[in-house]
């Protein structure tokens, strides 16, 4: 895969389809690597006429790792959000959404469907905000506005998100090990009415691993989002058309925040889906196609 420099940063990403072909942007959250978008659901978006770019955000896989920054402190940050007190994150969402930015203009697209899931579906909403003329469409995807006062992540979703594996499984003799920690992880926010099973769960987190681990560009990325303001005032300017796609049975970002993001955007358009969590097994990647082909085709 090539890496492209934007914003002071080696970018890496992947297309699909054809380059005569409207592009479609796809973010993804926290975490997770330009991979956590399956590839059959990237090839299903290019079969349908779009040229699907998805890319690894700063420090995260293959993209610049920005451990110069520190490893930042995330039971103080955390603590600090909670009683109220600012938070000083390495950097924020918005550097993040100027990645994007970044990225389309390094590649020379002059607009793009974007497209976010969770902390990307944040970023989307932030990219929609600051650089209007580059998108076509915005689609938000498990995420939220950042509002104060919605509804949190379970408890038992919550623990799995901030439980770090021993650092002894890093250890490359330990692969397996660490494997099993994010099983474990994705069993609690998994979607209940699309099963996806074990093995398959096991290979995608295996290809991540292999591809690349760093633990620390996690925690900050987890302290933009701690940082991040309430994107209501953004939402309400968006005029972009908006698609915003949630499950009903989403642990780790509740329904309500999906409901309130589409509230807030202009003429926004929400699709609720029975039986989904926070994840993206084949099942929800077809219903998901399925939504956007014709969210993007609204728009010519």
């Amino acid at each position: 895969m090539p890496k492209i420099h934007a914003n002071n940063l080696h970018i890496e990403y992947e297309f699909f389809g054809d380059p005569a072909h409207p592009t479609v942007l796809l973010v993804m959250g926290l975490g997770m690597q330009l991979v956590g978008w399956p590839d059959d659901f990237c090839q299903d978006l290019a079969n349908s006429g779009y040229r699907v770019l998805r890319f690894d955000n700063r420090d995260i896989g293959l993209s610049s790792h920005l451990d110069h920054l520190g490893k930042p402190n995330l039971i103080w940050g955390l603590l600090k959000r909670r009683i109220g007190l600012p938070i000083r994150a390495p950097y924020s969402l918005a550097d993040m959404a100027q990645d994007a930015v970044a990225l389309l203009d390094a590649l020379q697209i002059e607009q793009a469907h974007v497209v976010g899931a969770s902390m990307g579906g944040m970023i989307a909403q932030l990219v929609a905000g600051m650089a209007p003329q580059k998108v076509l469409t915005l689609t938000s995807i498990m995420s939220s506005s950042g509002a104060p006062g919605l509804p949190g992540p379970t408890p038992r979703a919550q623990a799995a998100l901030l439980k770090r594996p021993p650092k002894s499984a890093y250890h490359p003799a330990q692969r397996d090990r660490l494997g099993e920690h994010y099983l474990n992880n994705s069993r609690v926010i998994r979607s209940p009415a699309f099963p996806m099973s074990e093995d398959a769960r096991r290979a995608r987190i295996r290809r991540g691993l292999d591809r690349s681990i760093h633990p620390e560009g996690v925690l900050r990325q987890l302290l933009a989002i701690a940082q991040g303001p309430d994107r209501s005032p953004i939402l309400q300017q968006i005029r972009q058309p908006t698609l915003v796609i949630h499950g009903k049975q989403d642990p780790l970002v509740p329904i309500d925040c999906g409901r309130d993001t589409a509230r807030k955007i202009p003429g926004a358009r929400l699709l609720e889906i029975d039986g989904m969590g926070h994840d993206l097994p084949p099942g929800v990647c077809q219903l998901l196609v399925d939504a956007l082909v014709p969210h993007f085709r609204s728009v010519r």
